[in-house]
């Protein structure tokens, strides 16, 4: 027997905290136990996160675990991050540590595999074989190494994970490759499945129901499957000898979690790699400012992929002034240039895409008497008319709203619905072509895996015409025959009130232009915007990456934003607004009093939002913290929150680092 200090399974701040007990000597870092707490029934669900050799307390009040449960236990490398994440995040320990652990109770029947290993893979080009030398040579001697690949889209990124993975295999590791949407991670992992067989490759994200989570898990735990292709979740997957860490499309907003435990991925992977003497390869046409930032100081190693696989050459581009479009009469979504190329398009058999990073049909809906514009009464931002669903809709936290008869401030009948989101274009292309095969890929429509998979598929085997979309058609989807790429108002990010909205629009537009011409042949990009002068636009058409990273990083470090500081949002929850700002004015003026922060560091005023409709109001200020000072601030949150708990004060109290 021995002493092992544990966290107990309980969401509660007055919990998260060690507790001591005893336990047989097989009982180490990570296990997955039950023990007996306080005057409950029945043992609680627990993990031990440490030996303790010397409890400094009387050993007699020490109780002994009640079960042991090696089967759904972590190792100690995952213990280890999960602390970890605590004090770079601020997060709870039994939130940290459930990202590696799972639930369900029954695993279920094992599925025949249906894929056996049959892709050989193809002759690298000279770029790609210098990639994957590189990175393959870290991987051969066993020490950790972070690279960042910055190829150009279609450059065959895909095929250097995959010789890494191979690469890994063969020295009897294992792979985490990370994708940043599911339905993109369930094409990759059929293409791994193609090359390495079924039985290899698993799978973690949030669409799988609990007992398939489980089932995967334990495959994954046993050893059984040493591939794992997942959405950001897939970077806690339960594996012992971790050779690579693969994040494709690094650059995408989706890999941070603005849910509880917020974490960044790529902070994550590198923790795991570097514990593991494992590689971090990551790839995108268009780095992270923060992460191209990193490769130019040289935390990352640069691999640069400036062609296109196959001979195929990246499209033409060009710019279409929409004033221009007005000035003449054409008040529709299309202009008249796309649609002259689309009709060329179509008749050559290629096929299209259209571009638009608003979906929905309507993006405002406003009283043209008074101004009222209907928002959510929780989050504050414009509803989204949605013809499909007949109802204004949020889009940030997905709630429905009756639609208004009348303006609710002054009475007037006549509603406008104004903008443009993908419902409208959709309608706008089917009037315009009747006779093409027209389908819309957006988050309405890809609400399942199986109905994206459906979309995806009708597009590559040529059963769609044009294909109408959001940004998920920027990230990462390989098509043949597409010949022509519009860009509907490419001013819709470039006008979001976020410091990386330049770098946003860059990216977007890059990406989308990519899916041109892969087969080979002219392709043509037609970027639709209202501001053809504007820097980053001009930047984008022109392909010029390092030029927008240099205008980017200047103003960046003018304005004290990252990578030059942590952004750090600190909230306060509560029924009574006072109450709340008082809160956020206390500990802001707290931390303005400590001697230790930084004199650079910016502690900006709390503000208020308005009254929610759970009838809590929320106050927050933002810490702009300089490099190497976020700990401090996060150890200080951590130590305020847990006097607030001590009080049994009502008001909640949390922390993102780097908010999107």
């Amino acid at each position: 027997m021995h002493y092992i200090d544990v966290v107990i399974d309980n969401k509660s701040n007055n919990t998260d905290s060690f507790f001591t007990y005893s336990a047989p000597d097989e009982v180490g870092v990570g296990a997955r136990i039950t023990v007996p707490f306080a005057r409950r029934k029945k043992p609680v669900d627990a993990y031990c996160v440490r030996i303790n050799p010397a409890p400094s307390f009387d050993v007699s009040r020490i109780r002994e675990i009640a079960s042991y449960i090696p089967e759904r236990s972590l190792t100690p490398e995952m213990t280890e991050t999960a602390i970890w994440m605590r004090r770079r995040y601020g997060v709870k320990y039994i939130d940290a540590l459930k990202m590696f652990a799972v639930g369900g109770k029954k695993e279920p029947a094992p599925k025949p595999h249906r894929i056996d290993a049959s892709d050989p893979g193809y002759t690298l080009s000279d770029e790609q074989q210098k990639a994957a030398d590189k990175i393959c040579g870290s991987v051969r001697k066993r020490e950790f190494g972070a690279f960042l690949i910055k190829g150009v889209t279609s450059s065959g990124k895909t095929e250097v994970y995959m010789r890494t993975a191979e690469e890994v295999l063969s020295q009897g590791r294992s792979v985490i490759v990370l994708l940043p949407e599911i339905a993109l991670a369930e094409q990759v992992k059929q293409r791994f499945a193609r090359r390495f067989g079924d039985e290899m490759v698993a799978t973690l994200h949030s669409r799988l129901s609990t007992s398939a989570k489980l089932g995967e898990w334990l495959r994954i735990r046993r050893g059984e499957a040493r591939i794992v292709v997942g959405a950001r979740t897939s970077v806690f997957a339960p594996l012992q000898d971790i050779g690579a860490i693969i994040i494709d499309e690094e650059h995408e907003s989706t890999y941070k979690s603005d849910h509880n435990p917020k974490y960044e991925t790529v902070d994550i992977a590198y923790k795991r790699a570097s514990a593991h003497n494992a590689v971090l390869v990551m790839g995108s046409a268009t780095p992270s400012v923060a992460s191209y930032n990193r490769a130019k100081n040289g935390v990352y190693q640069l691999i640069r992929m400036d062609h296109r696989i196959g001979g195929s050459s990246l499209p033409e581009i060009e710019t279409i002034d929409m004033r221009e479009e007005l000035r003449s009469g054409n008040t529709g979504v299309i202009s008249r240039k796309l649609a002259s190329e689309t009709d060329k398009a179509l008749k050559r058999g290629e096929q299209v895409i259209l571009f638009l990073n608003r979906r929905g049909f309507s993006t405002q809906i406003l009283c043209p008497d008074c101004g009222y514009r209907m928002t959510c009464p929780d989050c504050g931002i414009s509803l989204t008319y949605h013809k499909a669903f007949n109802a204004a809709v949020c889009h940030y936290c997905g709630r429905r709203f009756q639609l208004p008869d009348k303006c609710p401030d002054c009475g007037n009948r006549f509603i406008r619905y104004t903008g443009a989101g993908t419902e409208k274009v959709e309608e706008a292309v089917k009037e315009l072509w009747p006779d093409a095969r027209v389908s819309r890929f957006d988050l309405d429509t890809a609400s399942r895996t199986d109905d994206a998979g459906s979309v995806i598929d009708d597009f590559q085997e040529g059963r769609t015409d044009i294909l109408v979309g959001t940004q998920i058609l920027a990230k990462g989807l390989d098509f043949r025959n597409v010949g022509l790429v519009g860009i509907i108002n490419a001013d819709v990010s470039l006008n979001i009130p976020d410091y990386r909205s330049s770098e946003r629009t860059y990216q977007l537009i890059t990406q989308v232009a990519g899916r041109a011409g892969r087969a080979g042949g002219k392709s043509l990009v037609l970027i639709q915007t209202y501001e053809p002068g504007s820097d980053v636009i001009t930047e984008a058409a022109g392909g010029d990456y390092e030029s927008f990273f240099q205008s980017e990083l200047l103003h960046r470090n003018i304005m004290n934003y990252p990578p030059f500081s942590d952004i750090i949002a600190v909230g306060f929850i509560s029924e009574d607004a006072d109450e709340a700002m008082n809160y956020a004015e206390s500990f802001r003026k707290r931390l303005l009093g400590l001697e230790g922060i930084p004199q650079d560091a910016e502690i900006l005023r709390a503000r208020l939002d308005e009254r929610r409709t759970d009838g809590r109001y929320r106050a927050e200020f933002i810490i702009k913290a300089p490099p190497g000072s976020r700990a401090g601030f996060v150890s200080e949150y951590m130590e305020f929150r847990d006097k607030l708990t001590e009080t049994r004060s009502d008001v909640f109290i949390d922390i993102d680092i780097n908010p999107y």
